[in-house]
């Protein structure tokens, strides 16, 4: 763990949703070097599904060393914003850091997301952090330490990124533009960053959706605080950078991050926005360019004639298959079944009419599912759900995670016939 030095004692903190999870994780990391926590998140009634109010986390910054301001502020609103920070002037004097955490998400395609649903993720990941920022600018621009820290991904612009949840994208994308802007605008006054974590980040609300188990699979909370904090150390000359978790620790000496992970050595999930394995994405691109005979040689061997229950499900998958289908998912699945009747097979949504096998795909495959024979026939007859097969540890997935959380609507659409 990155050690505490003092730089935030007596500096003033305004970190929006942290009343629980990586918000409330960086502020008890400053909260031990004595800082003054302005708590600005919705919640002041416990929920017995999702822990932690603005109440309950003022009592943990107080315990940990800190002063802790709660403010009942939905960042949709401008004027609870507005009376946020007026509240941490007159109690505090000013306001040093402004870390933009609060976020919604909502990973459904373009024709599945409720205009409700965009204008929430547009309000509150990228209005809800311009607004922020324009209220504290003031007082931050008479700060020695001046530092605004967007939790936003780096901008990239791989289209596998906007494909699958196009209003997500643009709406967290919008954080990261206002890193690049106003690191532009207040160079030598504010440093303006980005921070976005390299693994999926254990939090209540990944409690909710995964249950038990998942923990194994996401690092703690503390590898983003750690690393928040490592930014918030350096001058304002540091600014407009997209920072990713890991990069920046390992620049402070961490090397080991099984310190991080709730189940050391186990495979850890990568987060979204981060192009893991660039060289498929080259191969991708190659291959429009290939030649016809080129093509030909890469053909799919006659099938091999198989049973047991693996090879029924595929039949009647297939028999499921159409055009359409193949037209709304457009991608190629590559299963690594274990035990009886295991093996490797393929699911092709992009060819005309579909295809499965027993096998290699004729191309990549863009997603990689690991499982037993068993958990695989239960998931495809509705008996197991493949997101709580995923969280669970029962499911392990490589490659495109939009398109693999697309099959699941799929496989809701194939139980009928299974």
């Amino acid at each position: 763990m990155l050690p505490n030095t003092g730089r935030l004692a007596g500096c003033t903190v305004f970190i929006t949703g942290a009343s629980r999870g990586i918000g409330k994780a960086i502020a008890l990391k400053a909260a031990k070097d004595g800082a003054n926590i302005v708590i600005a998140a919705k919640t002041t009634h416990a929920n017995p599904k999702l822990p932690g109010t603005i109440f309950t986390a003022a009592e943990e910054i107080e315990a940990a060393g800190g002063k802790a301001l709660p403010c009942a502020v939905d960042v949709r609103e401008e004027q609870q914003i507005s009376d946020a920070v007026k509240k941490a002037v007159e109690r505090f004097g000013g306001i040093d850091v402004l870390v933009n955490n609060a976020s919604a998400i909502s990973l459904t395609s373009t024709l599945e997301t409720p205009t409700k649903r965009v204008d929430l993720m547009m309000n509150v990941n990228t209005r809800g952090t311009f607004l922020t920022s324009k209220a504290c600018i003031p007082y931050l621009k008479k700060s020695k330490i001046a530092h605004i820290l967007n939790l936003s991904p780096p901008l990239n612009l791989n289209p596998m990124w906007f494909k699958q949840h196009c209003a997500y994208t643009i709406a967290k994308y919008g954080m990261s533009m206002c890193v690049l802007g106003m690191a532009e605008e207040f160079k030598g006054e504010i440093a303006v960053n980005a921070l976005w974590p390299k693994t999926a980040i254990h939090t209540a609300a990944m409690d909710m959706l995964g249950g038990s188990g998942i923990e194994s699979q996401c690092r703690k909370v503390d590898i983003i605080a750690d690393a928040a904090y490592s930014i918030f150390k350096k001058s304002k000359s540091f600014t407009g950078n997209f920072i990713v978790d890991e990069n920046i620790l390992r620049e402070e000496g961490i090397h080991n991050f099984d310190i991080y992970a709730f189940k050391p050595g186990h495979p850890l999930l990568p987060d979204f926005f981060l192009d893991e394995h660039p060289d498929k994405i080259i191969k991708k691109v190659e291959s429009h360019d290939a030649l016809p005979e080129l093509k030909q040689e890469k053909s799919q061997p006659p099938p091999k004639p198989r049973s047991g229950a693996v090879a029924e499900t595929f039949r009647i998958v297939k028999d499921f298959l159409s055009d359409d289908v193949v037209k709304a998912t457009q991608a190629i699945y590559l299963f690594e079944l274990s035990g009886e009747d295991g093996g490797t097979w393929f699911l092709d949504l992009k060819s005309k009419g579909g295809n499965v096998g027993y096998g290699e795909p004729s191309e990549q495959a863009d997603v990689v599912m690991s499982m037993s024979t068993d958990d695989f026939v239960k998931m495809f007859s509705g008996k197991l759900k493949p997101t709580m097969a995923f969280m669970s540890g029962k499911l392990k997935i490589k490659g495109n995670m939009s398109l693999a959380i697309k099959l699941e609507k799929l496989m809701n659409q194939m139980n009928a016939s299974l």
